[in-house]
C-alpha cells in the first residue's frame, strides 16, 4: 500500500479539513504531518462546526486512526481545549488518537518569543499568528526543542525550566515586563500555570514511535491519508519568503514529517479555491481592492479561523497553481467554494505575469520586492444558487465551462467541487 495525501495549494484555507472529514470513511488512518496550532481546519456536519488546530479531521470516523505526526508541533493548552470541544459536540476521543513521541512541544516562552520578535518587525512584521509557531521549530532545528517522549523521563521539568530560563533571557532584550504581555487573553504567568495543567491531558494520550506504527500499517495494508496544513505558497523553501510558514507544507514534507519514504507516496490530492485568499503580509499578485474583493470576503466568510483576522481576497491566480500542482506532483484536484462564485457577471482569472519588461508564468525569485503586472482573461458567470445542488450535471454550464478552463491550463482532472461548508455539499465531478 501507499500513502495518499491531501494539501492545500495556495496560502492556506483551502478547505482541507472539510475534505479530509469527506475522506476519512476510505482510510483506515489519518495522520497530520506538519504545522502546529497556526493551522485551523473547519468541519461542519448535522448542524455542527467544529474548528481543528492539531487533531487531524479524520477524527470524526470513529473507525478510523488520527495520529499527530512527529512534524507537527503541539502546545498542550490548545489540544487539552480542542479536546474539550470535540468532547461538547459528542465526539469521544480515546484510543482512536495517537501522537508521536518525536513530535515537538510549543513552550510558553515559545508565544512570548513570537509575541516580541513581530512587534519588533514594525512595519516589516509577517502577519505571524502569534502561536509560537517560529520559535518552536526554530529550538527543533537548533536542538533545543522539548518533544513529546521527553514527557515520559524524569529529568523532564529541569529541561523545561532551562529553556524557559534560556527564552526569557531573550525576550527581556525586548521587553522587561514580559509577564503582563497578554497570551490567551491572560497574563504569561497565569498561561503558563494553565500550559503545565495541560500536560495532564496530553500524558493521558496514546503515545506511538509513529514512524514504525504508520510504515507497518502500509506493510499491513492499510489505508493511509497524510493530512497538510497552512498551504504550498507558505511553504519555508518555496513560498513567498519571508512571509511563510516554519515547515515544509508540501508533498515533501510527508517524508520528513511521518517517516515515509518518497516510493510510498501514492495519490497526491491538491485543495484550491475557486479564488484567491491570504491572511497576513506578503504578495498576493491577484488581490482585489474594489467592490468585487468585499463581495468576495462577504459571501465567503473570510476571515481566519484561527485569527478571526479578515482575509485578503483576489482571483484565481493560474501561474501559482499550476507552481503548487507541479512541487507536489498533484494527481486531483478538489476545488472549494464554487458557491461563492455565484452572481459575478464575469470571473477574471490570471494567466500571466509580467515583470522586468517580460511576459512569464514563472513566480519571480523575490516577489516581496518584485513589482507585478497581472494579466487575466475573464470567464462568463453564473446566478444559480448552487448550495442545495446534488450532482454535477445540476451545476450551471458556466460552472461546467470554468471547471474544464483550468483543467485544461494545469493539465490535472478536478476530481470534486465543494458548494458549501457542509459535508454533504460535495460534488462528485463526472
Amino acid at each position: 500500500m501507499k500513502i495518499d495525501v491531501l494539501l492545500g495549494l495556495q496560502w492556506g484555507d483551502e478547505g482541507k479539513g472539510k475534505i479530509v472529514d469527506v475522506l476519512t470513511p476510505n482510510y483506515d488512518i489519518v495522520a497530520r504531518f506538519q504545522g502546529g496550532p497556526n493551522a485551523g481546519h473547519t468541519i461542519e456536519f448535522e448542524g455542527k462546526k467544529f474548528v481543528l488546530h492539531t487533531i487531524p479531521s479524520g477524527i470524526f470516523n470513529k473507525n478510523t486512526i488520527s495520529v499527530i505526526g512527529n512534524g507537527v508541533i503541539i502546545d498542550p493548552f490548545v489540544l487539552k481545549k480542542e479536546l474539550a470541544m470535540l468532547a461538547d459536540g459528542g465526539i469521544q476521543v480515546g484510543d482512536n488518537l495517537m501522537v508521536s513521541r518525536k513530535a515537538h512541544l510549543i513552550l510558553p516562552t515559545h508565544r512570548l518569543l513570537d509575541a516580541v520578535f513581530e512587534k519588533a518587525k514594525g512595519k516589516q512584521k509577517i502577519g505571524s499568528t502569534l502561536k509560537g509557531i517560529g520559535p518552536a521549530y526554530t529550538d527543533k532545528v537548533s536542538r533545543n526543542g522539548l518533544r513529546i517522549g521527553d514527557l515520559e523521563g524524569d529529568d523532564f521539568k529541569e529541561r523545561y525550566n532551562k529553556s524557559r530560563a534560556r527564552h526569557i533571557k531573550t525576550v527581556e532584550q525586548y521587553e522587561k515586563e514580559y509577564e503582563k504581555i497578554q497570551i490567551e487573553g491572560v497574563s504569561f504567568l497565569e498561561y503558563e500555570a494553565a500550559w503545565m495543567e495541560a500536560l495532564t491531558v496530553l500524558e493521558q494520550l496514546k503515545k506511538v514511535n509513529s514512524e514504525y506504527y504508520l510504515n507497518n500499517a502500509l506493510k499491513d495494508g492499510k489505508k493511509i491519508l497524510a493530512e497538510g496544513a497552512q498551504g504550498t505558497l507558505l511553504d519555508i523553501d518555496f513560498g513567498s519568503y519571508p512571509f511563510v510558514t516554519s515547515s515544509n507544507t508540501t508533498t515533501a514534507g510527508v517524508c520528513n514529517g511521518l517517516g515515509i519514504a518518497p516510493k510510498n507516496v501514492g495519490k497526491v490530492f491538491g485543495i484550491f479555491k475557486a479564488y484567491c485568499t491570504r491572511v497576513g503580509s506578503g504578495p498576493f499578485p491577484t488581490e482585489l481592492f474594489d467592490a468585487d474583493g468585499e463581495e468576495l470576503r462577504k459571501i465567503g466568510r473570510e476571515f481566519g479561523a484561527t485569527t478571526g483576522r479578515p482575509r485578503r481576497c483576489g482571483w484565481l491566480d493560474l501561474p501559482a497553481l499550476k507552481y503548487a500542482i507541479m512541487l507536489n506532483g498533484v494527481t486531483e484536484l478538489i476545488m472549494m467554494k464554487a458557491d461563492v462564485l455565484s452572481g459575478f457577471d464575469d470571473i477574471k482569472v490570471a494567466t500571466t505575469y509580467s515583470y522586468n519588461g517580460k511576459l512569464s508564468e514563472e513566480i519571480p525569485y523575490d516577489e516581496s520586492s518584485t513589482e507585478v503586472e497581472v494579466i487575466y482573461t475573464s470567464k462568463k458567470g453564473w446566478h444559480q444558487n448552487i448550495e442545495g445542488v446534488s450532482s454535477y450535471n445540476q451545476l450551471p454550464d458556466e460552472l461546467h465551462e470554468y471547471v474544464q478552463y483550468i483543467e485544461d491550463a494545469v493539465g490535472v482532472p478536478i476530481k470534486i467541487v465543494s458548494v458549501g461548508p457542509d459535508r454533504s455539499q460535495t460534488i462528485k465531478v463526472d
